[in-house]
This record gives structure tokens, sequence and C-alpha cells, in this order.
């Protein structure tokens, strides 16, 4: 029984002999104790922070300006809808007061249609100053702009009634093949070209068929009268 209490007694003597240094010999160091790292992230959730999200002031905010900016766009379709009812509006009353038919410049009547000279005079001449507008008659379609025998230079306009309106002698030509006009649009120049005794203009009006008629009943049959201006 007492051999346990003499060995734990000369374990604890060795223990302290060893620690005692003998004279003239370093000290042993203890290895220094090993650290732990250390981690900087923390285990606790984090939460971003916004200034009022979630929160029924900013819900607010956000409809009210979504509300601005839609009334702001219906404001402005609107307008646009009202100008274009406008512009509208204006061209439908613009094409009503338009005229069908107009006389074709102004000028002195010197011939009407029928027998002049011996042969037969196929037109009007109406005489003026070189450069006198001349306007299409109706609404039509070019079908000839050029020299013609006779004429020197010619129009010539499919009219809306399936006739064709011959502008003779013109001093210069407006318009070109395709064109489309309407009734009052200038498509050339009083001229002297061609056959001519002095500036007019002939104008003839041609049947579908080909057969040439009185310009003046023609125009009385559109309503248009011969301007006191026009006429000798």
């Amino acid at each position: 029984m007492l051999t346990i209490p003499l060995a734990i007694g000369a374990v604890l003597a060795a223990g302290s002999a060893a620690a005692q240094a003998a004279p003239g010999q370093p000290r042993a160091q203890a290895a220094p104790e090993r650290q732990q790292p250390t981690v900087g992230l923390s285990t606790a959730p984090q939460v971003l922070q916004f200034p009022d999200a979630g929160t029924d002031r900013y819900v607010d905010q956000l409809q009210r300006a979504a509300e601005r900016e839609t009334a702001r766009l219906a404001a402005e379709a609107a307008e646009r809808q009202r100008e274009a009812e406008r512009i509208a509006q204006e061209e439908a009353e613009r094409l009503a007061s338009r005229p069908s038919a107009v006389f074709p410049t102004i000028g002195a009547l010197t011939s009407g249609f029928g027998p002049r000279w011996g042969t037969a005079h196929s037109g009007i001449d109406i005489a003026n100053a070189i450069g006198t507008p001349i306007k299409s008659v109706t609404d039509g379609t070019v079908i000839e702009s050029g020299p013609a025998s006779g004429f020197g230079l010619w129009v010539r306009i499919q009219q809306d009634d399936g006739t064709i309106g011959v502008y003779g002698h013109i001093d210069q030509s407006l318009v070109s093949v395709g064109q489309q006009v309407r009734a009052g649009d200038v498509i050339a120049t009083m001229g002297n070209r061609g056959q001519s005794t002095g500036p007019h203009l002939h104008f003839e009006v041609w049947q579908p068929g080909g057969a040439k008629m009185d310009p003046l009943a023609w125009f009385g049959s559109r309503g248009v009268s011969v301007p006191q201006s026009s006429r000798s």
C-alpha cells in the first residue's frame, strides 16, 4: 500500500528536477500555445436597409408617380388626337369648297369653236401675255407633256369625266406624264409656240372616242361660265 505514494512522489520529483536547468545551461522554453485563427465574419444574419423600402409610404410614392405618368401620357395622346381631327376637318372643308371645274386662264377670248378661215377650229383661244398661268380645268392625270406638231408645246390631261383636255401653244410645261393634278392647279404658262399668231392658249376637249367638242358647251355643263375678263 505504500508503493503507489512513493511512485507518485518520484514522478513529481523528476519533473521538478527537469524543470530546473543546471548552472550555465539554457533553460528549456515551453512550446508556445497555438492560437485558433480568428474568423472575421459574423454568423449573425445581415439585413440590407433601404430608406422607406417595403413601407406603405414608399409604395404610395411609387403609385402616385405611376399615376402622374399615366395621366401625362393620356393627355398627350388626347392632344394628338384632337390635332389630327382638326387637320382632317380642315382638309374635308377645303375639298368640299374646292370647285370641280375651273376656266383654264384669264385673257381675251379671241376665237371660239367651229369654222374659222375656211377650216375647223377645234377649240377656243384665250389671248394674254407670255407667262400667264394656265390651270388644269378638272382633277385628272397628265398623259402628255412636251413638243406637239402645230402647237409647238402642249399638255394633255385625262380629265375626271373621261374626256381629255388639250392645252396648246404653251411657253412652259410645269407638269410631267403620270402626275396627278386637281382643278385649279397651275400646269403651264401661256406662250406663242408653234403655228400661232400671238401669245394665247388654245384649249380643246376631246371625247373618249376622239371626237372634239365645244369647250364652252362642256364648261356650261359643268357649271363654269366664261369669266368676264376672258370675253373679247
